[in-house]
């Protein structure tokens, strides 16, 4: 199997439509990690990410009589310009079947490279079911994403590129995953002729689908993904994939949304370009990795695999790119109802810049601060406790709770005398008009909201939290409502801070 495809990335058919891209060298991020970090600059194809290059080398290997009759393909966006893109080129139709929930920006794309949108269903899942039905139906032969030797062959010939770009020792490749496709076909050519370079997969937390599998031994589906690195949002990995993976990849690193923000602010202050999540996973990879390992003057590579970023998502990741950088810290911090208790915890604080600072009165003897601020690394961070504890008040550091950076710091009012019996939970949804409706039409009209707040981040989802007025003894019925919704969800009602500011 290796030597076939060592022979299949050799000779597969991308140059009509794919370009060799450059392996750019990051400056700045280099002098900070005190290692070589070069970007494999995929975000710079036609279609902005690597795609392309699997989808044109399965199709333009296609026997005439099936490549005439058509293609389809599944997929919320950088795998439908590829296969809509290379329809365009060799002269047939493709039939792409998105998401309802797949923002216009995408679908718009896709129909300018001459596509046919088909919008079915809520997940990628939906699409898939409906596209082999209508591969059926229509005669049409399905381009897979990722789980095809052929797919696999194109995206190897990144691999290929790379070895050739750069002939001195590389220390490792960062590669995101999702269905598994591109790491495959890097990790199947680059270990065949440099087997010391190590080959790291990369995913998020939340979307882990072959982390899990290869620890287990096989192919784990997911009940659920999370959505934010939308490009690598699969639920169960290739069958093709998964053996190759398990061959090929010395590890996978797992990364949180902070950490990926940070890693698209990283990108853009050495490259002036804007990765979406999937694409800048590798790089933040990459971090952790040195981080963990303090390894000094190696060479790394991280694979920038796409830019297909909406907009809007940019205040989101703005807001947690400081976060994930380690530059700020948030706290609730508490201090006496008296006069020079402010002034007091300001002289701690010192001269460190504050990022917020909310407070509103509540109780005659002690006051709830929400403070954030600038830090320089997660010693900082830690050692500003340290001097609030040692000041005499009582601390709690929230910087890593999902509460309080998605809902809380946007949030005002306070304490309210009226919450009786109040649950407070988080919901994630998809973005499109009805869920919210769906998610209220679907409660026991003798439930009360209590508090709600929503976000619009520019994403393919919603996220809000809700406060919940459910009398003790309709608790069963409030979890049967809970499983029956069909939407993601936390209970946030144990949080230490919500019970400081809202409860």
């Amino acid at each position: 199997m290796l030597c076939d495809y060592l022979v299949q990335i050799l000779t597969a058919r991308v140059y009509d439509v794919a370009q060799e891209t450059p392996l750019d060298y990051a400056p700045n991020l280099s002098a900070r990690l005190n290692n070589k970090i070069f970007l494999k600059r995929e975000d710079m194809q036609s279609v902005f990410s690597f795609k392309l290059r699997g989808a044109y080398n399965k199709m333009v290997n296609l026997p005439p009589e099936m490549l005439s009759q058509g293609v389809i393909a599944a997929s919320a966006g950088n795998h439908a310009q590829g296969v809509a893109l290379a329809a365009r080129q060799l002269g047939t139709q493709a039939f792409i079947v998105m998401p309802v929930t797949t923002p216009q920006v995408k679908v718009d794309a896709v129909r300018s490279r001459g596509g046919e949108v088909v919008l079915h269903g809520d997940t990628y899942d939906d699409a898939y079911t409906y596209a082999r039905q209508l591969e059926v139906q229509k005669g049409l032969t399905f381009i897979h994403p990722f789980d095809d030797p052929e797919v696999i062959a194109g995206q190897g010939t990144i691999g290929m590129e790379i070895l050739r770009q750069y002939q001195q020792p590389i220390h490792a490749i960062f590669v995101a995953i999702g269905g598994g496709g591109l790491i495959s076909g890097i990790a199947a050519y680059v270990k065949r002729l440099r087997p010391e370079i190590k080959i790291i997969g990369v995913e998020p937390v939340d979307a882990d689908a072959m982390y899990q599998s290869l620890k287990a031994g096989k192919r784990v589906r997911l009940s659920q993904v999370g959505l934010f690195a939308d490009g690598v949002a699969v639920r169960e990995v290739g069958e093709e994939t998964f053996h190759l993976c398990q061959q090929y990849v010395d590890e996978i690193l797992l990364v949180d949304t902070d950490a990926t923000c940070a890693a698209i602010k990283d990108v853009f202050e050495d490259t002036r370009s804007i990765l979406e999540p999937a694409g800048a996973l590798a790089i933040a990879a990459a971090k952790a990795y040195v981080e963990r390992e303090q390894i000094q003057e190696q060479t790394l590579i991280a694979v920038a695999c796409g830019a297909n970023m909406n907009f809007d998502r940019l205040r989101f990741v703005a807001e947690r790119a400081e976060l994930g950088e380690r530059r700020e810290a948030i706290y609730a911090v508490a201090i006496p109802e008296q006069q020079g208790s402010l002034r007091k915890f300001c002289e701690c604080i010192g001269k460190r810049n504050l990022t917020e600072f909310n407070y509103r009165i509540a109780d005659e003897k002690e006051a709830h601060i929400f403070v954030g601020v600038q830090i320089e690394n997660r010693a900082d961070q830690a050692k500003l406790v340290e001097t609030f504890e040692g000041c005499g008040f009582k601390t709690i550091d929230l910087t890593d709770d999902e509460l309080t950076k998605l809902h809380l710091r946007h949030m005002v009012g306070g304490h309210s005398p009226l919450a009786h019996n109040e649950l407070l939970y988080r919901f994630e949804f998809p973005e499109r008009p009805g869920a919210l409706m769906k998610f209220v039409g679907s409660m026991s009209p003798d439930w009360n909201i209590s508090l709600f707040h929503y976000r619009n981040n520019g994403a393919d989802y919603g996220r809000i939290v809700v406060g919940m007025q459910v009398p003790p003894h309709e608790m069963k019925q409030w979890q049967a409502f809970l499983d029956t919704l069909g939407y993601r969800y936390w209970d946030e009602s144990q949080n230490p801070a919500y019970k400081l500011f809202l409860g």
